[in-house]
Order: structure tokens, then sequence, then C-alpha cells
């Protein structure tokens, strides 16, 4: 299996090179050059694999340049610190179906595919004998499960930018109370786009990125993708009978698109997905895309500080990954629509809106704060069940398009508890933390303020980034 650029400008590479490499070099977004393909035969035999062996098989079919018995071992180690179900099934009211994303050590979904990141980029790491300096942007639940799976490793530093005062106390501490040598926190004066601007600038400098041995961890990375797809068919073999090709839904809370595009690409997979819901919050750009094909990014100031920060992103870099399909897999019309986007602010796929549902099954809806408040009371008054503000944008949005015969399921992002106010502002319960969380949300904090100033990052990476 080789990977290629959406732009078209960069020569096929084997999955470990690719997920090094990060951004293409030129500038686009990697993608298989064949997607892989699953029939009923193989999907009957996955249902009685454990977590980790799952993963071994369906990223087996990505990364078939590393030995299998290396990948067995990886996906092994990656899962030893979730329960021992990794991802538990659970129904609330309504008929809907939670997904458990949130087992690892970060409480975050990020760490399904993170664990397996850290595994896989020290092991290429260690084959080519090379190191990496990580540059990454996020919005909240990225950094911490970044730097909890990177922590401590002797080829690899990581340069972690957040917007000032715009993640939850709970995620700052997550991060910022890291005191590994080769973590660096960056707190950037702006929003999350601004931030993942300035990685993308740097990540396109061709000579500051092989010099400075630049590679990125976040959701536009190849590894993060590809294990991401895997929980999608564990949840399919979960909620489905044997013997059957029941298709279901799946609702997914939706920022910076690469979360749905793993859907999406386990459904091109073959996996039997009727529709994939994208839940946005207020800033719902990719809600606004969906459902009239137009694109049209936000400015910073028009990005919304909201009560599902993780989601207040108003530019998805993987959005790059689906409009290739969209436009039949042409580099050049990508080309062409971004530079579209950076003369008029805008993309028009208008003529392509009817095949969003009829031929992708991506569908989507609009949160709002008050919505969330509402949705996180409803399931707990019904079932006992305390869900994050994230998961509660996705139950909300899915309760729209629950069919008759057709299991709706949402993917769970997040604990509760790294969201206390808003729980506490919705049902009136003060969560209890153990004395682990605790303890990290008491601890001192390491963090590097910068302005939102190009020059002034590329001194910080000089200055402290691994050679």
């Amino acid at each position: 299996m080789q990977y290629i650029s959406t732009r078209g400008g960069m020569q096929p590479l084997p999955y470990c090179d690719a997920l090094l490499e990060g951004l293409a070099t030129d500038g686009g977004l990697t993608v298989p050059e064949v997607m892989p393909t699953v029939d009923g035969e193989t999907l009957e035999r996955w249902r009685a694999l454990t977590y980790p062996q799952l993963a071994t098989e369906v990223l087996g079919l990505f990364a078939t340049d590393i030995p299998r018995e290396d990948l067995a071992r990886m996906t092994e180690a990656a899962y030893a610190p979730f329960p021992d179900s990794v991802v538990p099934l659970r129904e609330i009211d309504g008929g809907l179906t939670l997904v458990g994303l949130s087992e690892g050590p970060t409480l975050a979904f990020k760490d399904m595919a993170m664990q397996f990141l850290g595994q896989v980029v020290e092991y290429a790491l260690e084959r080519k004998g090379s190191v990496l300096n990580v540059l990454g942007a996020t919005s909240g639940d990225t950094g911490s499960a970044a730097e909890h799976a990177l922590r401590g490793k002797e080829r690899i530093s990581v340069f972690m930018l957040s917007p000032q005062g715009r993640m939850s106390a709970f995620q700052r501490a997550q991060m910022f109370s890291i005191d590994d040598e080769n973590v660096h926190n960056i707190a950037v004066a702006g929003v999350f786009d601004d931030c993942q601007n300035l990685v993308k600038r740097l990540a396109g400098d061709l000579d500051f990125k092989r010099t400075q041995h630049l590679g990125a961890v976040n959701s536009i990375n190849l590894a993060r993708i590809t294990a991401q797809v895997v929980y999608y068919f564990w949840a399919w073999l979960r909620a489905t009978d044997a013997g059957g090709w029941t298709e279901l839904s799946i609702t997914v809370p939706s920022g910076n698109f690469g979360n749905i595009l793993s859907g999406f690409y386990a459904k091109q997979m073959g996996l039997p997905i009727r529709r994939l819901v994208l839940a946005a919050n207020e800033n719902n750009v990719l809600d606004e895309f969906f459902r009239t094909g137009v694109y049209r990014p936000r400015s910073a100031e028009q990005t919304l500080a909201t009560s599902s920060p993780s989601m207040d992103i108003s530019k998805a870099s993987n959005l790059e990954r689906f409009i290739f399909e969209l436009v039949d897999r042409d580099p050049a019309r990508v080309v062409g629509a971004w530079r579209d986007l950076d003369e008029q602010g805008f993309v028009d796929f208008t003529a392509d809106l009817a095949r969003f549902e009829d031929e992708f099954g991506i569908v989507s809806g609009t949160s709002t704060h008050a919505d969330r408040l509402a949705t996180i009371k409803g399931v707990y008054e019904a079932s006992d069940d305390i869900i994050d503000p994230h998961t509660a944008d996705g139950v909300k949005v899915a309760r729209e398009y629950v069919e008759s015969g057709v299991p709706m399921l949402v993917l769970e992002t997040a604990k509760p508890e790294k969201f206390a106010e808003t729980i506490r502002e919705a049902i009136g319960v003060d969560l209890d933390y153990s004395s682990e969380l605790r303890t990290m949300l008491e601890a001192p904090q390491h963090v590097t303020e910068l302005p939102d100033d190009e020059a002034a990052l590329r001194a910080f990476i000089e200055q402290h980034a691994l050679r």
C-alpha cells in the first residue's frame, strides 16, 4: 500500500514514511493510493477478535510495510492502558447507543489513535535511526492525548500549540502538568485556527521542516486516521448480529473532520454504514457545507468560544481528504478549490450537493449551548448516564436522524469530568475526581506563552528541537 498527496505533487510513500512526513511535501494530505476493501466473510471472521487483534487486522490493510508480528506487538502495547473491553457500547434513552471511546489515559477519544501513534512513530524512527520534532495544534483533547502518548520518548520532542484561554481547566491541567523534558506546551494568543495556521506554515516550509525534523500528530496524520477506522468496525461488529448485513448510522461530533473522515473511510472499505451524521456546535462551518454545498471558513474573530471547546474550529483540515474523493481524486481540482478559497473566501460545491447524502451518506446538524444543557439533563434523567458536552452535541443531532429499523450509534468523545462546569450547569451535580486526577489539577503547570507570530515560534523550535 502506497500513499499519495491530495494535491498530486508527492511521490508515493509507504505507510511509515507517510506518517513521519505528516503534511505532504506539496502542502496536501496523504491518502491511500487505493482504498482497501473488506468483504462480509472477513467481517464475520473478525467478530471473535479482541480490540488489539482487530486493530492489527484493519491497520494491516494500510501499514503493509510493517511485519504483522511487529504490528500485533504495537497494538497490544497501545491498548494495554485501557480496560479489557477497550471500547464498550451502552444504550441510552431514545434507542441510541453510545460508543465509549474515552476509556484511555486522558479520558478522550483521541487516545484511541494516539496510543497507537506513539508506538508506531517510535518504531518508524528506530528503523530509520532518526528523530522527530512533533509540531501540533490542539483545541482541547489532541494535545493531552499526544503528550501522554509521546512523553519520555528519546527520539521524539513535542511542540504543542493551544489557544490561550480557550480550553477547559481540566484540559489545560492535563497538558500543562506534564513536566517531561521532551514536551513543550505553547499557548498562542489567538484561537485554534491561528494555531493550526502556524503549524501549516512551518510544515509548508520544506527547508525548515527538514532541518528541524518536523512532523505532525494532529488529525491530519495518517496513522491517526487509520487507527480511528478500527473502532468503526468494532462498533458495527458489537452492535449487529452474526450472519447479518445490517446497516446502521453513526453520529460523530465534529470539529476538524478527522474522526468522521475515518468513518467515511470505513464506509468506503465496505462497512455497512447507512448514514454518517456530522454534529457541529455553534462554529458550524461544516454543517453549513453539508447543507448548502458552500464551504466558507470563518475568521478567528468569528470563531466562538463554546461549552464544547474541542469543536471550536472554523477551518477543518481533514476536509481536504473528503474533497479529494468528491472531485474524483483529481489533484488539480483540489488545488483549484483551495485557490478559489484563498481568492474569494469560499468554495462552491453546490453542483455536488445531492451526492453528499446519496453517494457518500453524510448528513449534518448543529447543536447550541442550550441544546447541550438540555441533552445532558435529559439523558441523565432518563438513564442516569452523564455525558460530556461534545457527546451531547452528537446525541442532540443524532435524534434528528433516527430511522425506524436502523440502529443509531453516537461516538462518545470524552468523559464528563473534563467539563465539570458545564455538567454542574446542566444537572447541578459536582463530579467526583479520583485522587490521581485531583493531584493533576493541583500540580504546577508548565507552559510558554507566545504571540500569534511565526518568527517567534520558529525561534522557540530552533532553540529546543532534537537534532
